[in-house]
């Protein structure tokens, strides 16, 4: 985010707005959100804009044009004229017959919260890696299937897509044992399904293991899931140093290898031939594919997040090793793509070689094309989220907040926002006889309230009480900005200085684009 420059007050206008409850100030050198540079211009002296011609009676509020605003268009709020721009009006389109809009358009009626980065780790063939920005609707509720559990206090959820891989595991598992053990018959299928859930269980242990050293390392993990090619550990932040990124990457296919010795000495234990042994001896292959393909050098598998460890020690900078293991990971996809169908073909995996076409060769190569979208996604997810990451500390609550003008509760709307169009301020905060805040003026609410009624509806009614968790510091920036807001979900907040002095409103939306914006900017 482009910071205000010269005084350092927050701005009046679109995402870096808003006004102590004092002397209104100047901004000097203050920026737009695209980064062009504003004339200075003092917001307190600037003349009343001109009115629609043919208006009489009530005087227009800073908020006359909002019942006519588009709200599917958030440009809208850059092209209004501002309070105090002694510069002449955009000439598209036209401003000069409407005054200046406190609210342009409605927010989320209810509470958002923040977007967040997280970064996530794969226990299976093509299992996620790193995951995306998550929008906030995404992240209300469990949101991940059913939950099954909650060890060390990680929620644990089987998504959908599990129970189409349980399906197709059974079969497929069900022909060979038709092979290997006729007299079964039917009962195969039991047999098969007993090994889709161990195999599945085996997974899990892959995921707890980063889930342990995670929390080991005081990093927050959200959830573990286990979906249709694996699963995946959401862990909330990244490492810290390499070390601990190597060691937590590692452990995964570390836990399968030991669980693949298990099975092995298990399948030693009994008579081969037999159904326990049989079952022993897939887990025992699947666990050695799971820790093989996890191992390979690209994101976002583990062996990709070594990689990353080991480029970012020798480098110093994590990006660095994110970048090459991007595209390790893209060159590896490329391959899967293609060397995989050929691969089973030649019989080079274990089966039987076999002339191309049919329907094992398109079977194939439906396989080896989902694996190599999601080892494709993984890399790119990973390196937007570590160009996200170098850009989170642009994301200060200082230069996204708004200005805000205190009013008292049984102030008329119409009043209040006349008072912070004067002021050049796009909030609102009740205020006691003392002048300490109350509540929060929601912005939605007030774009509810029809133009003809505002003048007798006072701004006390449209308020959210303040609680302990609205109120932040103006300090807060990057990741602890987000987590911030992420632990009390609200659409405004109220920002105040250190001495504990207002200095203005915070809007979640605000927040979200420059979430995205920083998602956009390249490195």
């Amino acid at each position: 985010m482009d910071e205000s420059g010269g005084s350092g007050k927050p701005q009046s206008e679109g995402a870096e707005g808003s006004l102590r409850p004092k002397e209104p100030q100047g901004v000097p050198g203050s920026h737009d959100a695209d980064g062009s540079q504003e004339s200075a211009r003092p917001v307190d002296t600037a003349p009343e804009p001109a009115r629609p011609a043919g208006t009489t009676g009530e005087p227009q509020g800073p908020a006359d044009t909002a019942d006519t605003a588009d709200p599917a268009d958030p440009a809208d709020e850059a092209a209004q004229p501002r309070p105090g721009d002694t510069g002449t009006p955009p000439a598209e389109p036209p401003q000069s017959e409407s005054r200046p809009s406190l609210i342009k358009a409605p927010r989320e009626e209810t509470p958002a919260e923040p977007l967040r980065a997280r970064a996530a780790h794969s226990g299976g063939p093509g299992g996620p890696g790193k995951g995306a920005p998550v929008p906030p609707k995404a992240q209300k509720g469990p949101g991940g299937g059913l939950l099954m559990g909650k060890p060390f206090g990680v929620p644990v959820y089987v998504a959908p897509s599990w129970f189409i891989v349980a399906a197709l595991i059974t079969w497929v598992f069900g022909n060979q044992l038709d092979r290997v053990l006729p007299e079964l018959g039917g009962a195969r299928y039991l047999v098969s399904l007993f090994f889709a859930v161990a195999f599945y269980a085996s997974v899990l242990v892959h995921e707890l293991a980063h889930t342990v050293a995670a929390l080991r390392f005081k990093l927050p993990v959200r959830r573990i899931q286990l979906q249709f090619f694996g699963g995946v550990s959401e862990i909330e932040k990244e490492s810290e140093t390499p070390g601990r990124e190597f060691v937590l990457a590692f452990v995964g296919p570390l836990l399968s290898l030991v669980l693949a010795g298990v099975f092995y000495a298990g399948m030693r234990a009994v008579e081969p031939g037999t159904v326990p042994g049989v079952l022993l001896a897939g887990l025992m292959i699947s666990n050695l594919i799971v820790a093989a393909f996890n191992l390979l050098p690209g994101l976002p598998l583990d062996g990709g997040r070594m990689l990353r460890a080991v480029v970012w020690k020798i480098t110093g900078k994590p990006m660095s090793g994110t970048v090459a293991a991007a595209w390790v990971g893209r060159a590896l996809a490329i391959s899967v793509l293609i060397g995989l169908p050929l691969l089973n073909q030649s019989g080079a995996l274990g089966g039987e070689s076999q002339e191309i076409g049919g329907m094992d060769t398109v079977t194939d190569a439906l396989l080896a094309a989902i694996l190599a979208a999601i080892i494709w996604t993984g890399a790119g997810n990973s390196l937007r989220m570590a160009r996200l990451r170098e850009h989170l500390p642009e994301l200060r609550a200082r230069t996204l907040t708004r200005r805000a003008v205190p009013v008292e509760s049984d102030t008329p709307l119409s009043e209040a926002l006349r008072r912070a169009n004067d002021a050049g301020a796009r909030a609102l905060v009740v205020v006691d006889t003392d002048g300490d805040p109350m509540a929060l003026v929601r912005e939605a609410a007030i774009v509810s309230v029809p133009q003809h009624r505002r003048p007798w509806v006072g701004v006390g009614g449209l308020a959210q009480d303040i609680t302990e968790g609205m109120r932040i510091s103006a300090e807060l920036a990057g990741e602890e900005l987000l987590d911030t807001l992420r632990a009390t979900p609200a659409t405004e907040y109220l920002v105040v200085e250190e001495s504990g002095e207002i200095y203005g409103v915070l809007s979640a939306a605000d927040v979200e684009r420059a979430f995205v914006k920083a998602m956009a900017r390249p490195s």
